[in-house]
């Protein structure tokens, strides 16, 4: 009786509560109940769930990001909650070692998307990591937040760090950090984030709502692209998804607004339609995958890598040794972390090459 509870009654268990929370196979009536209910889909699915039971590691950190905040000394360190863009999102700002000296020039600026599946994410999370990132890179750090899943589309994301970088270019001198010298950073979701932004852009696509000349400003001044295990082709990632049983439970197919739209949203693709001209303006890229990464398969990065190659753009590709999805972020915010000076190790050596101080 126990080996039957535990063997079938709780796969079956956390399968129907994630099915529950978080979304039906997309199957009409009962069938999608039958969808659900199928025996590879519920291994799949409980396996994906208790996967999610190793985040219980990263309980010190909790307490060291909940904490970071109310320590009085830190405040020197950032201006947090200031507001930007059409939908009044918040953005927090870290200075650099050397802010406040007199006579110090401009600093670089680095913006930081953070990921969460398009669905999840919050930028106070990331305060360790974005403070050490300005110590390590001398940069001013930026980290917004921006519309997730349901409260926005992709398109919406994409907006809302357009005019992340758009209150850049307003506030340079306000915070001392040169708004031409731009280095967009970003994990996952937000990795991806970057990538489709800075094509948009370069596309001068209408749907972003910012007058053509303010785009051309951003694209200049944006002199590269640092994407952490990221996803660049969405209809790949939805038949991993598939593969790993979490395809309906998963935010993704929903914050493109279904299938269909997966091509408008695949950086790949956007790639391949822009013009010889345009292509010209794409600023180099650097791939960083952990190839114990099963969120996020390291074929992603290699398959960009091939792509942007294949049409001359600037590209680097680092396949990281048996570092996972997660630790490539968790692992920048302390330097204590197992994987911190390799990971940032890569990160500086392209930062330097792209701001073309190496």
């Amino acid at each position: 009786m126990s080996v039957g509870v535990l063997l079938v009654g709780l796969p079956y268990s956390i399968s129907l509560a994630a099915q529950w929370l978080y979304g039906w196979p997309n199957k009409p009536g009962y069938q999608k109940y039958i969808e659900a209910l199928k025996p590879r889909r519920i291994y799949c699915l409980t396996r994906a769930v208790l996967e999610t039971l190793k985040y219980l590691q990263y309980g010190r950190l909790y307490f060291q990001w909940k904490s970071w905040y109310k320590n009085d000394e830190n405040r020197k360190h950032y201006e947090k909650g200031i507001t930007f863009g059409r939908r009044s999102n918040k953005l927090d700002l870290y200075h650099p070692p050397n802010f406040g000296r007199s006579n110090e020039a401009p600093a670089p600026l680095v913006v930081f998307i953070f990921g969460g599946a398009w669905g999840s994410g919050d930028r106070s999370i990331y305060c360790l990591l974005a403070r050490q990132m300005a110590e390590e890179l001398s940069a001013t750090v930026i980290c917004p937040d921006y519309c997730t899943y349901p409260n926005g589309n992709v398109l919406g994301m994409i907006q809302d760090i357009a005019d992340c970088l758009i209150w850049a270019q307003e506030s340079g001198q306000q915070f001392n950090f040169d708004k031409d010298n731009i280095v967009l950073i970003g994990h996952s979701a937000g990795a991806h984030l970057c990538a489709l932004t800075s094509l948009f852009l370069i596309d001068a696509r209408e749907e972003l709502f910012i007058e053509a000349s303010k785009q051309r400003d951003l694209t200049l001044a944006i002199r590269g692209v640092i994407c952490l295990s990221g996803v660049y082709n969405i209809m790949d990632h939805y038949e991993h998804e598939e593969k790993r049983g979490v395809e309906y439970v998963s935010t993704m197919h929903k914050a493109m607004n279904g299938v269909e739209n997966f091509p408008y949203y695949s950086p790949t693709t956007t790639l391949k339609m822009l013009s010889p001209d345009k292509l010209y303006r794409v600023p180099p890229f650097a791939l960083l995958h952990g190839t114990n990464d099963i969120i996020v398969p390291v074929e992603s990065s290699t398959k960009f890598c091939d792509l942007l190659t294949s049409l001359s753009i600037q590209v680097s590709l680092y396949l990281l040794p048996k570092i996972d999805h997660t630790e490539i972020v968790t692992d920048l915010m302390v330097s204590d972390r197992r994987f911190y000076h390799p990971i940032y190790s890569c990160i500086k050596q392209e930062y330097r090459k792209l701001l073309g101080t190496c």
